[in-house]
Protein backbone atom coordinates (compact mmCIF):
# COMPACT_ATOMS: atom_id res chain seq x y z
CA UNK A 1 0.00 0.00 0.00
CA UNK A 2 1.34 3.25 -1.07
CA UNK A 3 1.92 6.21 1.68
CA UNK A 4 -0.11 9.06 1.76
CA UNK A 5 1.47 12.66 2.37
CA UNK A 6 -0.35 15.43 2.83
CA UNK A 7 1.32 18.71 1.80
CA UNK A 8 0.76 21.98 3.81
CA UNK A 9 0.84 25.71 1.97
CA UNK A 10 2.16 27.90 5.17
CA UNK A 11 0.60 30.70 6.12
CA UNK A 12 -2.90 32.08 4.45
CA UNK A 13 -3.86 35.33 2.37
CA UNK A 14 -4.89 37.28 5.25
CA UNK A 15 -1.39 36.32 7.37
CA UNK A 16 0.69 35.92 4.28
CA UNK A 17 3.94 35.43 6.06
CA UNK A 18 7.43 37.13 5.57
CA UNK A 19 8.04 39.67 3.14
CA UNK A 20 10.86 39.24 0.58
CA UNK A 21 13.38 41.60 -0.10
CA UNK A 22 11.34 42.63 -3.60
CA UNK A 23 8.12 42.82 -1.66
CA UNK A 24 6.34 39.17 -2.64
CA UNK A 25 4.49 37.54 0.06
CA UNK A 26 6.03 34.07 1.54
CA UNK A 27 2.76 32.67 0.88
CA UNK A 28 3.32 33.03 -2.62
CA UNK A 29 6.45 31.00 -1.92
CA UNK A 30 4.90 28.68 -0.19
CA UNK A 31 2.37 27.97 -2.30
CA UNK A 32 4.61 27.62 -5.73
CA UNK A 33 7.05 25.07 -3.84
CA UNK A 34 4.16 23.10 -2.59
CA UNK A 35 2.73 22.57 -6.02
CA UNK A 36 5.82 21.41 -7.03
CA UNK A 37 6.40 18.48 -4.24
CA UNK A 38 3.15 17.63 -5.01
CA UNK A 39 3.68 17.04 -8.10
CA UNK A 40 7.00 15.23 -7.74
CA UNK A 41 5.91 13.21 -4.95
CA UNK A 42 3.22 11.85 -7.52
CA UNK A 43 5.67 10.91 -10.16
CA UNK A 44 6.94 9.00 -7.05
CA UNK A 45 3.89 6.88 -7.06
CA UNK A 46 2.95 8.41 -3.54
CA UNK A 47 -0.67 9.50 -2.90
CA UNK A 48 -0.98 13.25 -1.91
CA UNK A 49 -3.11 15.57 -0.20
CA UNK A 50 -2.97 19.04 -0.14
CA UNK A 51 -3.82 21.48 2.72
CA UNK A 52 -4.62 25.31 2.43
CA UNK A 53 -3.77 25.45 -1.46
CA UNK A 54 -6.44 28.12 -1.49
CA UNK A 55 -4.72 29.97 1.63
CA UNK A 56 -8.44 30.38 3.59
CA UNK A 57 -7.86 27.81 6.01
CA UNK A 58 -9.50 29.02 9.58
CA UNK A 59 -6.70 28.00 11.73
CA UNK A 60 -3.00 26.14 12.44
CA UNK A 61 -4.84 23.13 14.63
CA UNK A 62 -7.27 23.25 11.50
CA UNK A 63 -4.18 22.26 8.73
CA UNK A 64 -3.10 18.89 10.51
CA UNK A 65 -7.15 18.26 11.19
CA UNK A 66 -7.99 18.10 7.48
CA UNK A 67 -6.19 15.10 6.79
CA UNK A 68 -5.87 12.78 10.09
CA UNK A 69 -5.49 9.42 7.89
CA UNK A 70 -2.09 10.24 5.82
CA UNK A 71 1.23 8.52 6.52
CA UNK A 72 3.35 12.08 6.66
CA UNK A 73 2.61 15.61 7.49
CA UNK A 74 4.88 18.15 5.85
CA UNK A 75 4.16 22.23 5.85
CA UNK A 76 6.23 24.40 3.23
CA UNK A 77 7.57 27.44 4.48
CA UNK A 78 9.91 30.41 3.25
CA UNK A 79 12.46 32.13 5.74
CA UNK A 80 12.89 35.07 7.13
CA UNK A 81 15.52 37.06 10.08
CA UNK A 82 14.67 38.85 13.22
CA UNK A 83 14.08 42.80 12.72
CA UNK A 84 16.72 43.35 13.69
CA UNK A 85 19.15 42.48 11.44
CA UNK A 86 17.26 43.91 8.99
CA UNK A 87 18.55 46.64 6.21
CA UNK A 88 16.52 48.87 3.74
CA UNK A 89 17.07 49.41 0.05
CA UNK A 90 14.99 50.81 -3.06
CA UNK A 91 13.40 48.45 -4.95
CA UNK A 92 10.46 49.12 -8.07
CA UNK A 93 9.92 52.45 -6.29
CA UNK A 94 9.25 51.02 -2.88
CA UNK A 95 11.52 50.44 0.55
CA UNK A 96 11.43 46.87 1.23
CA UNK A 97 13.75 45.09 3.65
CA UNK A 98 16.29 43.03 3.20
CA UNK A 99 19.06 40.84 4.98
CA UNK A 100 21.78 39.34 3.09
CA UNK A 101 23.61 38.08 6.29
CA UNK A 102 22.05 34.17 6.30
CA UNK A 103 20.68 31.61 3.60
CA UNK A 104 19.86 28.41 3.12
CA UNK A 105 17.22 25.80 4.64
CA UNK A 106 16.30 24.28 7.53
CA UNK A 107 13.90 21.51 8.77
CA UNK A 108 11.91 21.77 12.26
CA UNK A 109 10.49 18.53 14.53
CA UNK A 110 8.64 18.36 17.45
CA UNK A 111 9.08 16.08 20.41
CA UNK A 112 5.35 16.62 21.14
CA UNK A 113 4.64 14.99 18.08
CA UNK A 114 2.65 11.42 18.01
CA UNK A 115 5.88 10.15 16.27
CA UNK A 116 8.75 12.25 17.10
CA UNK A 117 11.41 9.43 16.01
CA UNK A 118 10.30 9.16 12.65
CA UNK A 119 9.55 12.77 11.68
CA UNK A 120 13.57 13.67 12.88
CA UNK A 121 14.17 10.17 10.39
CA UNK A 122 12.07 11.92 7.45
CA UNK A 123 13.79 15.35 8.40
CA UNK A 124 17.16 14.13 8.20
CA UNK A 125 16.60 12.06 4.54
CA UNK A 126 15.12 15.30 3.13
CA UNK A 127 18.33 17.32 4.68
CA UNK A 128 20.43 14.68 3.08
CA UNK A 129 19.20 14.30 0.14
CA UNK A 130 19.25 18.25 -0.63
CA UNK A 131 22.61 18.17 0.42
CA UNK A 132 23.83 15.96 -1.84
CA UNK A 133 21.88 17.45 -4.89
CA UNK A 134 23.88 21.03 -3.26
CA UNK A 135 21.24 22.77 -2.17
CA UNK A 136 22.96 24.44 1.50
CA UNK A 137 21.49 24.85 4.90
CA UNK A 138 21.16 27.09 7.48
CA UNK A 139 22.32 27.15 10.87
CA UNK A 140 21.06 30.94 11.75
CA UNK A 141 18.22 29.02 13.51
CA UNK A 142 20.25 26.91 15.78
CA UNK A 143 20.96 29.83 17.88
CA UNK A 144 17.62 29.43 19.43
CA UNK A 145 16.59 25.86 18.55
CA UNK A 146 18.03 22.53 19.75
CA UNK A 147 19.13 20.22 16.79
CA UNK A 148 17.91 17.39 16.25
CA UNK A 149 20.52 16.55 13.73
CA UNK A 150 23.29 19.46 13.43
CA UNK A 151 24.84 18.01 9.93
CA UNK A 152 21.13 18.47 8.71
CA UNK A 153 20.09 21.54 9.89
CA UNK A 154 17.08 19.49 11.78
CA UNK A 155 15.56 21.69 14.44
CA UNK A 156 13.55 20.85 17.48
CA UNK A 157 10.68 23.11 17.89
CA UNK A 158 8.31 21.85 20.16
CA UNK A 159 5.29 23.92 20.06
CA UNK A 160 4.40 24.30 16.79
CA UNK A 161 1.01 24.11 16.44
CA UNK A 162 1.39 22.01 12.79
CA UNK A 163 3.98 19.52 14.19
CA UNK A 164 2.29 18.68 17.48
CA UNK A 165 -1.29 18.70 16.46
CA UNK A 166 -0.72 16.06 13.52
CA UNK A 167 -1.45 12.73 14.06
CA UNK A 168 1.32 11.23 11.88
CA UNK A 169 4.87 11.89 11.52
CA UNK A 170 5.24 15.72 10.87
CA UNK A 171 8.17 18.28 9.36
CA UNK A 172 8.02 21.93 8.91
CA UNK A 173 10.61 22.80 6.00
CA UNK A 174 11.99 26.25 5.22
CA UNK A 175 13.25 26.24 1.50
CA UNK A 176 15.54 29.72 2.52
CA UNK A 177 15.24 32.95 3.39
CA UNK A 178 13.52 35.77 1.65
CA UNK A 179 15.03 38.57 2.99
CA UNK A 180 18.32 37.68 1.31
CA UNK A 181 18.32 39.31 -2.19
CA UNK A 182 20.20 36.85 -3.89
CA UNK A 183 18.98 33.77 -2.51
CA UNK A 184 14.75 35.36 -3.02
CA UNK A 185 15.87 35.11 -6.72
CA UNK A 186 16.97 31.22 -6.68
CA UNK A 187 14.02 30.69 -4.75
CA UNK A 188 11.94 32.46 -7.45
CA UNK A 189 13.70 29.92 -10.14
CA UNK A 190 11.00 27.49 -11.93
CA UNK A 191 13.56 24.80 -12.37
CA UNK A 192 15.41 24.96 -8.99
CA UNK A 193 11.91 25.09 -7.39
CA UNK A 194 11.54 21.68 -9.05
CA UNK A 195 15.26 20.54 -8.23
CA UNK A 196 14.43 20.81 -4.76
CA UNK A 197 11.19 19.63 -4.90
CA UNK A 198 12.43 16.38 -6.27
CA UNK A 199 15.09 16.19 -3.34
CA UNK A 200 12.17 17.08 -1.10
CA UNK A 201 10.15 14.20 -2.51
CA UNK A 202 12.97 11.58 -2.91
CA UNK A 203 13.70 11.49 0.88
CA UNK A 204 10.24 11.58 2.08
CA UNK A 205 9.54 8.28 -0.07
CA UNK A 206 12.28 6.69 1.03
CA UNK A 207 11.84 7.03 4.74
CA UNK A 208 8.05 6.04 4.52
CA UNK A 209 8.78 2.91 2.61
CA UNK A 210 11.82 2.34 4.99
CA UNK A 211 9.30 1.60 7.50
CA UNK A 212 6.69 -0.39 5.97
Amino acid sequence: MTPTVAVDVGHTLAASGARSARGRTEFEFNRDLALRVLSALERLGVTTRVVNLDGRIGSLAERPAQVPDADFFLSIHHDSVSESELEFWEWDGRTESYSDRWAGHSLFVSRRNSDPERSALCASAIGARLQRAGFEPTHKNGRRRDYADRRHAVHYYDDLVVLYRALQPAVLFEAGVIKHRDEELLLRDPQRQSLMAGEIATGIAACMMAGR
